[in-house]
């Protein structure tokens, strides 16, 4: 059996610091370092924690090399972004969290999670992402919170 791949933004990485997410992030990346499921981290990601504490770099950096699976930002990727944010997913403001969303769908994740309730996992503009996915020939786009993803475990 294939082991789920879950896309993780920053928003999760920074979630195991914060006292109302740091329950969820901290399960997920227990369930990394024992190997049951592949963490996906973009070219995306590590350049938003670049600026970021070193607490949050070392955390990244506690996931086992053979669950991880670090993906580039690609052509085809920055496109489709334009295309959120040409079709109204997402404001132009926001292009790192479309960049996001379109890294995912183009490398095929089971699912995307991430922390960001108002530019990510937001139901009318998940619905928004997937109809512009559909329109340029790739699937939809699992995407949910750590706890959504944790307590289907």
């Amino acid at each position: 059996m294939h082991k789920q791949r879950i896309y993780i933004d920053t928003s999760v990485i920074g979630g195991c610091f914060d006292d109302e997410f740091a329950e969820w992030s901290n399960k997920l990346f227990e369930l990394i370092k024992s190997g049951e499921v592949i963490a996906i981290i973009s070219e995306v990601t590590t350049t938003e924690i670049e600026p970021a504490p070193i607490s949050i770099k070392n955390k990244l950096k506690e996931l086992p090399d053979k669950y991880v699976e670090f993906i580039e930002r690609t052509e085809e990727a920055e496109y489709l972004a334009s295309k959120y944010i040409d079709n109204n997913a997402i404001s132009v403001k926001f292009q790192e969290d479309a960049l996001h969303i379109a890294t995912a769908t183009f490398y095929k994740v089971n699912v995307l999670v991430s922390w960001n309730f108002k530019h990510i996992v937001n139901l009318r503009r998940i619905m928004l992402y997937n109809a512009v996915n559909l329109i340029f020939g790739y699937t939809n786009l699992e995407i949910r919170s750590p706890r959504e993803v944790l307590e289907n475990e």
